[in-house]
């Protein structure tokens, strides 16, 4: 790393100034608003974001709770769950992301964790496994359509796993167009806002079914990213964020 760091823990102290990376130039919208609320709530169940810092500007960041609170779709008993890992644009590969894993993992110890877990994707809005794997994490499982379970363990302890009853999960959510989702990323506001649209216009009925807790979305989530979820007569279509064209090509194609 060609120049100095610093990593800044966000708190309930300091959440209003430093934000938690995500979107600040829209602090204001009703996602980041949403957002605010559910970390200032998050620190009471030990939520942790760390932001690094170059020169003084915030480059990249990394959320995590306790595998018993986390919003995944996980089981992950005495393990810290990473929820994202983020470095932008240019700061990428100049080692910040693995100077955030490395706290994260420092923390664990701290808190006499059996380890660090964090669920990753080959498809889109995750972090691939590659950086997990160059810190020594093993790929413990894995679940439909794209995800992995990366698992680094400092003790015994029972293995984090995921659930393996997706098609009952998906099937739950019954007829027509259910979106599920979370205010645990300011991003899905405008995810939802797409599809609600998207199925107007196609005259599809739907619904919104909002997971409001950790125990929720462990329970019921319909994809192991957990926190959102676009599902259609009982199957999944989606776990991210779909432009309106790529949601219409769907949607058509179950028609």
């Amino acid at each position: 790393m060609s120049t100095p760091i610093e990593i800044v823990a966000v708190d309930a102290e300091n959440l209003a100034e430093r934000g938690y990376f995500c979107r600040k130039s829209k602090m204001k919208t009703e996602g980041n608003l949403r957002k605010l609320a559910w970390a200032a709530d998050g620190f009471d169940h030990g939520l942790g974001i760390e932001i690094v810092y170059d020169e003084g500007r915030s480059v990249g960041f990394v959320e995590y709770m306790p595998g018993e609170e986390a919003w995944r779709a996980v089981t992950a008993p005495e393990y810290l769950l990473i929820h994202c890992i983020w470095v932008v644009g240019r700061a990428k590969k100049k080692g910040y992301g693995s100077a955030l894993l490395e706290q994260v993992e420092g923390r664990a110890r701290e808190l006499g964790c059996a380890g660090v877990a964090a669920v990753t994707s080959s498809g889109v809005w995750m972090t691939d496994k590659g950086l997990f794997l160059a810190h020594g994490y093993e790929q413990v499982d894995e679940a439909p359509p794209s995800f992995q379970l990366m698992v680094k363990s400092f003790r015994a302890a029972p293995q984090p796993a995921f659930p393996t009853d997706w098609v009952e999960r998906a099937s739950a959510f019954g007829a027509g167009l259910t979106l599920v989702t979370t205010d645990q990323c300011p991003y899905l506001d405008d995810a939802e806002r797409v599809v609600i649209e998207a199925a107007a216009k196609l005259d599809i009925p739907s619904k919104v079914v909002r997971l409001e807790d950790a125990a929720a979305v462990q329970a019921r989530s319909p994809s192991a990213f957990g926190i959102f979820g676009v599902v259609f007569d009982g199957e999944l279509l989606s776990y991210h964020y779909l432009l309106e064209k790529d949601l219409f090509t769907l949607l058509r194609d179950k028609e």
